[in-house]
């Protein structure tokens, strides 16, 4: 098979002035600002914010270059499914090929995340436990006052996104700011997606959402909180495609919306994902066609904040926790519209593209976009985000780095309307329960969360967790994770059903490394912070990784003969 293309163009950062001299005076004064901001994050790192360093090919995740095939045990491994497979519609794409072969443009045969081939050990044991603890803990997000803090370092006149969430939660969830005014954003929970994103493998993360203000007021433009989370529970029914329980029974004549689908006004208790409206002034815009309604697809201007962060250490809990700082905040916009027929379009002109070059070579897939308002797909997403710089302060990506983000959210199987996190949200309705899903994790963790069970083609109803062990024999795609490989197998490399038994009881189990894992990838990771070096891998580790080919080689297969796809 032929893999997915996607031909896109990279558009150079634009600045058009206008004819008045005034505006023109005013914009240049802006510009400088902006370009003295990005000179000096260039020279004090040593980066560039336009140019292509290493390769335009960094949205193929490193990940995609594991050998997926042990020839001395003559074991087949297979991690590649969880990303790539068929997408559930309006999902039109289906990269389940990529589990079966290595389908690489040329630029990229030759593995660009030269950072996986480091030894960093020296580095490493220079750092202390109590220096690295104490670095984790300082936030570089908040300061004491509750400014945020890259919201300020940002120029007056910057055109991307500024941060502006306070990760300052109610117990629904709900974010406020310093003086007591709701942002919009609302945290959630969620099982965290297979490999990368488990703790164990070096980095604790959290997600939220923001739907456009008209979501939040009633029909007389007034702020309702119970209007807001109505509605957002609206968009998880039409995301999940299923029906989702309500906290209590919603009089439906209050709101004049059908919610359950049942064809009356009455009590309801559930959303049905057939649902036709949403409620408030966000039903008088969807009868103008100024918002829209789909299965499986978000409302134009939804927006998702992901904090990326180290690992910390609770010592009264003795386990894990998030830090304060941040490794990056990677910030989503569905800034349009598409309809189904759209995106079925668009994933059908990157296969009849493939047909057409009758090639086993992949194209090297291009985004339009710039650094500063961040890179788009083409079925309505822009992405942009801040990571570290050498000093630990966040500072905006630079373009290639934003490019690194776009892979995973562009075109592959996995995701729903681009994003991951939203589709597997917990989907308790009451704050006692302990899946409950409206809250942050530094309100309530992941202990004694039940293992996930999903369904699988000719494989049936699955434990997620176990099926991803059982089927790539590691707790991530590089298999390097020594901790896990020796707590869930044996010296044979058979899995021990007692592990599996308390994995289907608390997810904790497999997701929380020790504290001596923990302290040490918050160490290597360090390391890349303070070369800058993300655009050659931000993957966390200490040894060379030995699971990772250096040259993929045109046509060469995976060995995996039967790819595992959701029915």
């Amino acid at each position: 098979m032929i893999r997915n293309t996607i031909l896109l163009t990279l558009l150079p950062l634009l600045i058009s002035c206008g004819n008045n001299s005034t505006s023109n005076t005013s914009l240049a004064s802006d510009l400088s600002l902006v370009e003295s901001y990005i000179q000096n994050l260039e020279d004090e790192n040593n980066i560039s914010y336009t140019k292509i360093m290493n390769t335009r090919g960094s949205y193929i995740t490193s990940m995609c270059y594991t050998k997926t095939s042990d020839e001395t045990t003559n074991t087949v491994f297979n991690p590649c499914y969880s990303c790539h497979t068929k997408g559930e519609i309006p999902n039109y794409y289906n990269d389940t090929n990529l589990q079966l072969e290595y389908n690489f443009p040329a630029e990229v045969m030759k593995n660009p995340f030269t950072n996986l081939f480091k030894e960093r050990s020296t580095q490493v044991a220079s750092m202390t436990d109590n220096a690295t603890l104490q670095y984790v803990r300082e936030s570089n997000y908040l300061n004491h006052e509750g400014d945020i803090l890259p919201a300020l370092d940002l120029p007056r006149e910057w055109k991307g996104y500024r941060p502006d969430c306070y990760f300052n939660f109610d117990d629904e969830g709900f974010d406020q700011d310093p003086k007591a005014n709701y942002t919009g954003w609302r945290a959630f929970r969620y099982y965290p997606f297979l490999g990368t994103f488990w703790p164990t493998n070096g980095s604790t993360d959290d997600v939220i959402i923001r739907l456009d203000p008209i979501f939040t007021q009633d029909e007389n433009n007034t702020f309702r909180k119970e209007i807001y989370a109505l509605n957002l529970v609206i968009v998880e029914s039409l995301i999940k495609q299923k029906e989702i329980p309500l906290p209590s029974g919603i009089d439906e004549k209050i709101y004049g919306v059908d919610l359950n689908s049942n064809g009356i006004l009455d009590t309801a208790l559930n959303i049905s994902p057939s649902i036709e409206s949403y409620v408030g002034l966000a039903k008088l815009y969807l009868r103008e066609g100024k918002v829209h309604l789909a299965r499986g697809l978000f409302p134009e201007n939804t927006e998702f904040l992901h904090s990326v962060r180290y690992i910390d250490w609770d010592n009264a809990k003795e386990q894990i926790g998030m830090s304060a700082r941040m490794k990056e905040l990677r910030y989503a916009k569905k800034y349009t519209w598409k309809r189904y027929g759209e995106i079925q379009r668009a994933a059908q002109s990157e296969l009849w593209e493939s047909l057409a070059l009758d090639s086993t070579e992949g194209q090297i897939a291009l985004f339009k976009g710039n650094y500063e308002e961040g890179l788009r797909n083409e079925i309505g997403w822009v992405y942009q985000g801040f990571i570290e710089n050498k000093e630990g302060k966040l500072r905006p990506q630079t373009h290639e780095e934003t490019i690194n983000c776009m892979g995973c959210h562009s075109h592959i199987g996995a995701t729903t309307d681009s994003a991951f996190a939203y589709a597997r949200k917990f989907e308790g309705v009451n704050k006692d329960q302990n899946d409950y899903g409206w809250n942050h994790w530094g309100q309530k963790g992941l202990n004694g969360i039940q293992e996930p069970i999903v369904e699988y083609l000719n494989h049936g109803k699955q434990y997620e967790y176990s099926f991803y062990l059982l089927n790539n024999h590691s707790a991530n795609e590089f298999r390097n994770n020594d901790e896990v490989q020796s707590k869930f197998f044996d010296l044979n490399g058979s899995i021990k059903e007692d592990m599996l038994n308390a994995l289907h009881k608390d997810i904790t189990v497999l997701l929380f490394p020790s504290k001596e894992r923990a302290l040490e990838l918050n160490k290597g990771y360090k390391v890349i912070v303070e070369e800058q070096s993300y655009i050659y891998g931000r993957d966390t580790h200490i040894k060379p990784i030995k699971n990772v080919y250096k040259v993929i080689k045109e046509g060469q297969v995976t060995g995996i003969e039967n790819p595992i796809v959701r029915p």
